[in-house]
């Protein structure tokens, strides 16, 4: 049965898609049955795994308001077309990736759903059904805290909380975690914390440094070992539709997630792997 978990802050720009993305990607390459939802009605997380947004017909927004059963929505994302691994060679037949794609029409849904009954477990009814499916399911969420964004938490196992390594960065942090408090206490108990997730890290600047420092001493053990180091890599790999450890294995970006991904299975007693070679260096 597959264990859900957010990417979420309401904060824009800490790396909730590019971490969706590349979490998915990397726990796929794992051996991992993994699905991406994308809750987010810009639908990056959808043009990230190479789909044409204004060519998705029917996505998150159909299964959530019109009912549409999310097995005939899911996409495979085996980007067998991508011409970047075409012209380079690569086969990219190495992983079990799917998605739920999303386009501009789930900004509506945040007022049709309010006439529906248990319109904050909507999303968690439609993810229900896909639960036997995957071993994981990640949900990128949109940058609010609006009914998507709870709907996305109220159904999940879990959230991962990324956080820029820049000025500001617990900024709203306190609003996200009321939310979060609130969801517990009423639609879903069981919900926790994954971990904080360092992101845009640069060891050069002071303030990056500081702000990893005030993170881990506000959130102690909540906070992953893995930081995800600003890299050129991750940019270029978005704009061919690609996950980083497709567009480069070997770059600090693809390194970084993949490492998270491996920390994730040792948090969830998920791998047998050593304490001593759980960073790949």
């Amino acid at each position: 049965m597959a264990k859900i978990i957010a990417v979420a802050n309401q904060k824009g720009g800490v790396g909730k898609t590019t971490t969706s993305i590349n979490l998915a990607a990397s726990l796929a390459v794992l051996e991992k049955k993994v699905l991406l939802v994308d809750a987010d009605p810009q639908g990056n997380a959808t043009s990230g795994f190479g789909f044409d947004v204004n060519n998705i017909k029917v996505g998150l927004y159909e299964s959530l308001v019109d009912e549409v059963n999310p097995e005939n929505i899911i996409l495979n994302a085996n980007f067998k077309d991508n011409e970047y691994l075409k012209d380079k060679g690569i086969d990219p037949d190495i992983m079990d990736l799917d998605l739920l794609p999303s386009n501009i029409n789930l900004v509506g849904a945040e007022i049709e759903l309010l006439e529906k009954a248990d319109r904050e477990k909507v999303m968690k009814y439609a993810l229900d059904k896909l639960r036997d499916k995957y071993d994981f399911i990640i949900i990128d969420c949109s940058p609010s805290l609006g009914l998507i964004t709870v709907n996305s938490l109220t159904a999940s196992d879990s959230v991962i909380i990324p956080v820029q390594c820049e000025y500001f960065a617990l900024e709203g942090i306190g609003k996200l975690l009321n939310t979060i408090r609130l969801i517990q206490q009423g639609l879903n108990t069981s919900l926790r914390i994954e971990g904080f997730l360092c992101t845009m890290y640069q060891s050069n600047l002071k303030i990056a440094n500081q702000v990893v420092e005030e993170v881990r001493r506000n959130f102690e053990d909540m906070v992953f070992e893995t930081m995800i180091a600003r890299n050129v890599k991750i940019t270029e790999s978005q704009s061919w539709g690609l996950p980083n450890i497709l567009y480069d294995a070997q770059s600090v970006g693809a390194i970084n997630y993949l490492n998270l991904a491996r920390e994730i299975l040792q948090r969830n007693n998920m791998t047998q792997i050593d304490s001593e070679d759980k960073i790949i260096e």
